[in-house]
């Protein structure tokens, strides 16, 4: 590998000129910005333990009304970049909130596309533009950039759920902004996953000409996702069983630059997948299991969230039957062109 110079090897006077004119040598962090043969990653994995985050998540709403957080959050944040990092990979941001019975959070919609995975509780749920979604454990519910959405709570016990967003790339373009607005109209029935795509390899017939909405369905039924991860474990010859949320109108992906894959790990099953380009944060439904990552092992179980980095190896056993959420930036980068595995 070619020995590169360093700014210290340069003039004092050349160095106060170039800074002078506000420019650089690009040689001496050459390396920085290209390193040879991988990336670098700043990102280290995280584990983030429910039984630890809820006591504070409940004390969040003795402490905060909503009305003075309008989304009651706890950020979940990369171990690599610190607490209050606004990310768990590069590409995604994870939060864990809080809404109490009778509460609202009022309507807004921002750039970021966000996708909401249901941690605990009933009565809770979305309306994006007018469209009331129920939030049932494991459910995933989308709200996409640009889409207006409230949350309302007309249950008894607390909801919680995992946010997940594309913040980091719309704050690092210097992108991202929100609107506010009051809680929106309801439309009077239920939500389109109930309705025109109830069954899977069905949807609606079209006229001719006749345009879909780009985002047709923003409810994913976790009933409805387990009960296939289990088929496909008994039948698919395919291990892990793994199920991809797509739009059921195209086939891809459910939002930009986000994708979100459903995995059933058998008791006593070990995987070890391929490395990726691609960080992901991996959030459990249900079941007990260790993974361990980059060397880092976690003892996981129901409700938990962990992370992963670009790149790092992952090794996988789960102790029961169990299920889990991946979270990962994949369509992104095939969107860019670089989406990457490699064998271990």
């Amino acid at each position: 590998m070619t020995q590169l110079g360093t700014l210290e090897d340069l003039p004092q006077d050349y160095r106060d000129a170039m800074a002078q004119a506000g420019v650089a040598p690009l040689w001496p962090m050459m390396r920085n910005v290209l390193p040879h043969g991988a990336p670098q990653p700043v990102s280290k994995p995280g584990f983030w333990e429910y039984r630890a985050l809820r006591p504070l998540l409940m004390r969040a709403g003795e402490l905060t009304p909503v009305e003075k957080a309008e989304r009651r959050v706890l950020v979940l944040s990369d171990p690599g970049r610190g607490a209050g990092a606004m990310m768990a990979t590069p590409a995604i941001y994870v939060g864990m909130q809080l809404l109490l019975p009778g509460e609202t959070a009022p309507a807004h919609k921002h750039t970021p596309s966000a996708a909401r995975i249901i941690v605990e509780g009933k009565g809770g749920y979305t309306v994006v533009d007018g469209e009331k979604l129920p939030m049932e454990e494991g459910d995933l519910v989308l709200t996409p950039g640009g889409d207006w959405h409230d949350h309302g709570h007309d249950g008894t016990e607390p909801v919680i759920w995992l946010d997940a967003l594309d913040l980091p790339l719309f704050v690092y373009l210097e992108g991202s902004y929100a609107i506010e607005a009051p809680l929106q109209a309801q439309r009077n029935r239920p939500d389109a996953s109930q309705v025109e795509y109830l069954s899977s390899g069905l949807a609606p017939t079209r006229k001719l000409g006749a345009q879909t909405r780009r985002y047709p369905m923003m409810r994913y039924p976790w009933a409805r996702t387990e009960a296939a991860l289990r088929q496909m474990a008994a039948y698919g010859g395919q291990s892990p069983a793994e199920l991809d949320f797509v739009n059921p109108e195209t086939g891809t992906s459910v939002l930009p630059t986000m994708g979100f894959t459903a995995m059933m790990l058998a008791k006593g099953e070990k995987i070890s997948p391929p490395l990726t380009s691609s960080a992901a944060v991996f959030h459990v439904i249900r079941g007990k299991g260790a993974s361990t990552i980059d060397g880092q092992t976690v003892q996981w179980g129901e409700k938990d969230t962990f992370s992963a980095p670009t790149f790092a190896p992952i090794d996988h056993i789960a102790e029961e039957d169990s299920f889990l959420i991946r979270v990962h930036d994949r369509p992104l980068q095939e969107k860019l062109g670089f989406y990457e595995e490699r064998s271990r």
